[in-house]
C-alpha cells in the first residue's frame, strides 16, 4: 500500500484526542481488495494514518461472547433497538487488551464501552461481567461464552474534515467454536466513523459507486459459518461476497 506510506502520519494520544468517537455514525462497505487499495492514492491529501513504532498496520484479535441461547446475535438480526455486543480486542502487535460492549445509541449510532483487560483472560467474560451489567443495566445477560473469533490487519486514517476516521481491513478471518473457519482474503472491510454527517471516505466511495453494506463482523461472520442460524440481515452481503 504505497499511498499509505505517502500520508503524515498520527500518533495514538492525537488520533484519541481529536477523534475518539466512542458515540458515532458507522458506515461498512465490502470491497474487493483490489478496488479497496485502488481508492487510497484518492484520499484527500490533509488524511493522516495512524503510525506506532513505525507501523501503519496492526494485526487485531476479537474474542466475541454470547449466551447459549446466542441472544446477542440474534437480537442483531432481528435488528433490535436494545440490541449489544461483548467481546475482548487484542491489539496483537503490543499484546493490549481490552474488554468492550458495543450498544446502539441514538438514531442508530455506536456506543462503545471500553474496559483495560488482562490479556491472559481474553477468551473469558467473567472478569468482565460486572462491567458488562453497569452497561446493559436492566438487560439481564446469562452466562456467556466464547462463540466466535476474528482476525484481522487494520490501517486506520485521520480526516481533519469533520474530525472523522476511517478503517481498512484486510485478510479478514474467522474462527468459529466447532473449529470452523472461514477466510476472504479477497476482500476488505472499510468502516467510516463520524459523529454524525458522511466523512471525505463516504463520498470518495460513494463517487466510486460503492455504497454503505450491512456486515457485522461478529453476526455476518458467525451466519456464513452457521447456515442454520437467521441471515436476513446480511443475505444479500453473504451471497454477493462470501463463498458458500
Amino acid at each position: 500500500m504505497n499511498a499509505v506510506a505517502c500520508l503524515d502520519a498520527i500518533d495514538l494520544p492525537e488520533l484519541i484526542a481529536k477523534a475518539a468517537l466512542q458515540t458515532r455514525i458507522d458506515r461498512k462497505y465490502v470491497l474487493r481488495i483490489e478496488d479497496a487499495l485502488a481508492l487510497l492514492p484518492r484520499l484527500d491529501p490533509a488524511t493522516r494514518v495512524l503510525e506506532i513504532g513505525g507501523t501503519r498496520t496492526f494485526r487485531y484479535t476479537s474474542v466475541y461472547f454470547d449466551t447459549p441461547d446466542l441472544v446477542s446475535f440474534r437480537l442483531t438480526a432481528q435488528r433490535r433497538r436494545r440490541r449489544f455486543k461483548i467481546r475482548t480486542r487484542t491489539y496483537v502487535d503490543s499484546a493490549e487488551c481490552w474488554f468492550e460492549v458495543k450498544t446502539e445509541g441514538c438514531r442508530g449510532g455506536t456506543v462503545k464501552s471500553r474496559l483495560p483487560y488482562d490479556l491472559a483472560d481474553r477468551d473469558t467474560a467473567e472478569p468482565g461481567r460486572w462491567f458488562v451489567e453497569s452497561v446493559l443495566g436492566d438487560r439481564a445477560v446469562g452466562r456467556l461464552a466464547p462463540t466466535l473469533v476474528t482476525h484481522y490487519r487494520r490501517t486506520t486514517f485521520y480526516q481533519p474534515q469533520g474530525d472523522s476516521r476511517a478503517t481498512l481491513d484486510t485478510d479478514l478471518a474467522w474462527i468459529g467454536t466447532d473449529g470452523a473457519e472461514l477466510h476472504v482474503p479477497h476482500l476488505a472491510v472499510i468502516e467510516t466513523k463520524t459523529g454524525a454527517a458522511a466523512s471525505p471516505v463516504d463520498r470518495l466511495l460513494w463517487a466510486h459507486g460503492h455504497r454503505p453494506a450491512r456486515i457485522s463482523k461478529y453476526a455476518t461472520g458467525l451466519a456464513a459459518l452457521r447456515p442454520d442460524l437467521p441471515a436476513a440481515p446480511w443475505r444479500r452481503t453473504l451471497r454477493r461476497h462470501f463463498p458458500a
